[in-house]
């Protein structure tokens, strides 16, 4: 099947990336990541590796998501309990679920259950943290490398903001993950937890994800937040205010997105019928596609049409076509199915030259 463009639909040079430069942050580190174009809108030191304190975690729950059973019960063991720092009080002996310890690890900051995480692949934390680097790896996250799984200070644990911005992007492609980090409060494994990310009861349009913090550290923060269905990607590293930084980023962004109609159910376009009367067939869609887009970017959508450059009777309205997909800045968004306004008859007389006609036009 041939792909072609028509002439009304959408077909603009790209421009690059429009950054934002209006923002005064507290962080030493910044940066604010788009996931659905990969670029970054914000970067301030944003390659600067640092210590990442609990935001670690994001890794930990990520793995521990594709590896285990949410619903797995699991026995704790005595290593796994009092660890330094930030606790959901585990219990040696005490039967929770992976779940239980997610919910414990996200909003409680759990240090002990990020080594329980650890410790149920194999006994050995170790070989655990060994796939959240290799994780890392996949993801392309080149500075960044973990030796724990709950961020304790180490000279060779560290990140940067934009590494951490991507990671925080993929985790919060699963869906599991997602429902974790929005949840404010839940009560699991017996105990009532809160989440430490204040961000989700400050800014209505945040849904995740962790907070942080060491002395050596400063106040880390990685979050997300969506908004007619785009969401962003904010993460601020050494950052006294932290809150506001991401706030001020997320409002000078939002600032200039705006719901807009990219394709319309109904009359899409037109092509040529071959039935010898030179006519042409309407083509129509039933589903059409709106979604947020910020500054600068109605300028790289395009809109094509798959299908044949001619059509050849006989055919029924009603008939498939092919589809249309809209895509920004090169990456697909939404495809539908195109259909056929109207019937074209076959043509009456010297069939086999419109046959050859249209075989030359498909050959091009």
């Amino acid at each position: 099947m041939k792909r072609w463009i028509c002439a009304f639909l959408i077909f603009l040079v790209l421009a690059a990336p429009q950054q934002i430069y209006a923002v005064a942050l507290s962080a030493e580190c910044a940066a604010l990541y788009d996931p659905l174009t990969e670029t970054f809108l914000y970067e301030k030191n944003a390659g600067e590796r640092r210590p990442m304190a609990s935001t670690t975690k994001i890794m930990t729950a990520l793995v521990a998501l594709e590896r285990y059973d949410p619903a797995q019960t699991v026995v704790i063991r005595p290593e796994w309990v009092g660890i330094e720092g930030s606790s959901m009080y585990l219990r040696a002996g005490e039967e929770v679920t992976v779940s239980d310890l997610l919910y414990g690890l996200m909003l409680q900051s759990g240090n002990d259950a990020a080594v329980a995480l650890a410790g149920i692949l194999s006994g050995n934390g170790e070989d655990f943290v060994a796939l959240m680097n290799r994780r890392a790896a996949e993801l392309g996250l080149a500075d960044t490398s973990f030796t724990n799984p709950n961020g304790l200070d180490d000279a060779a644990h560290y990140t940067t903001a934009a590494d951490l911005a991507v990671l925080a992007a993929a985790a919060m492609e699963n869906e599991a993950f997602q429902t974790i980090v929005r949840t404010q409060s839940i009560q699991a494994a017996g105990r009532f937890m809160k989440n430490h990310n204040k961000l989700l009861a400050l800014y209505p349009d945040a849904c995740g994800i962790k907070t942080g913090y060491t002395r050596r550290s400063g106040r880390c923060l990685a979050s997300a937040a969506c908004r007619e269905g785009r969401m962003l990607i904010a993460v601020t590293l050494a950052a006294p205010d932290d809150w506001n930084d991401h706030i001020a980023l997320y409002e000078e962004a939002f600032s200039g997105l705006t719901r807009q109609a990219l394709l319309q159910a109904g009359h899409l376009a037109s092509v040529p019928a071959v039935s010898g009367t030179g006519e042409r067939c309407g083509l129509y869609i039933r589903e059409g596609f709106e979604m947020g887009l910020l500054a600068g970017e109605r300028e790289k959508v395009t809109v094509t049409l798959y299908g044949p450059r001619m059509v050849y009777g006989p055919v029924q309205a009603g008939d498939r076509f092919g589809y249309a997909a809209v895509s920004l800045d090169g990456r697909e968004l939404f495809r539908t199915e195109v259909y056929y306004e109207k019937d074209v008859q076959k043509p009456a007389a010297d069939q086999g030259f419109w046959r050859r006609l249209l075989d030359r036009v498909m050959g091009m």
